[in-house]
């Protein structure tokens, strides 16, 4: 579950005080997809960050699956990001050093898991890069890098997954595969998946679409069944 209460992110800018998120309370039940539209500059993206903790509100409380990370220091909030929350970027965010297998077990290593080498391994084949773990970004393709995105971000088995418009450096046919891939994973594990998006497609496989506009969340409204 993830909750805000009357969180609000200002922060200062050439002509002073610039309020990017307004106060916003919601609740997001466990389990539910959820799509975070709207325009350019409206927001979603900083209710994205504040939902990881990579951004510290302004005002207000936020608690991710029953903790409150408003309250939480650095190290912390840290490992409960590395323990409860899984995040997907649009620009994919590998370490270009490291081979697929090797970003895909960083998590895992930094968490202590056991049999963290073998997860690897069936991550990587659970996103259809069995054979390609021996590469590295830069010789993978935009989708395969956004695979190997999504196995990091799952590698630790986190009840809530948040991706930053996971589909918008993809071509149409390779977002669908994302979107698709993105959706079965959820499924498969009853996470939480809280999705900022453009694309209308991605939007449709929500359960639920939140519709932001000038650092407001003005409209909340079921799929169309």
């Amino acid at each position: 579950m993830i909750e805000f209460h009357e969180v609000s992110r200002t922060v200062t800018s050439g002509t002073g005080p610039l309020t990017i998120l307004h106060p916003t309370s919601f609740v997001i039940p466990a389990g539910r997809i959820v799509a975070i539209t709207g325009p350019s500059g409206s927001g979603k993206s900083t209710l994205l960050g504040l939902m990881a903790g990579l951004d510290a509100p302004t005002t207000g409380r936020i608690r991710l699956d029953g903790v409150e990370i408003t309250a939480l220091g650095e190290e912390p909030l840290a490992r409960l990001r590395g323990e409860r929350v899984g995040i997907v970027f649009q620009f994919f965010h590998l370490l270009p050093s490291l081979t697929a297998y090797e970003n895909v077990l960083v998590p895992m290593e930094i968490a202590g898991v056991t049999g963290a080498a073998a997860r690897a391994r069936d991550l990587l084949a659970d996103v259809g890069l069995a054979d390609r773990g021996h590469h590295y970004p830069s010789q993978l393709s935009g989708g395969e890098q956004q695979r190997v995105a999504i196995a990091r971000a799952i590698a630790n088995d986190p009840p809530i997954l948040l991706a930053d418009e996971p589909t918008g450096n993809l071509d149409t046919t390779t977002g669908q595969h994302i979107i698709d891939l993105l959706v079965t994973m959820r499924r498969a594990h009853g996470r939480t998946l809280v999705l900022v998006t453009h694309d209308a497609g991605l939007a449709d496989m929500a359960d639920e679409i939140m519709l932001m506009r000038d650092g407001r969340l003005v409209e909340r409204r079921e799929r169309a069944a």
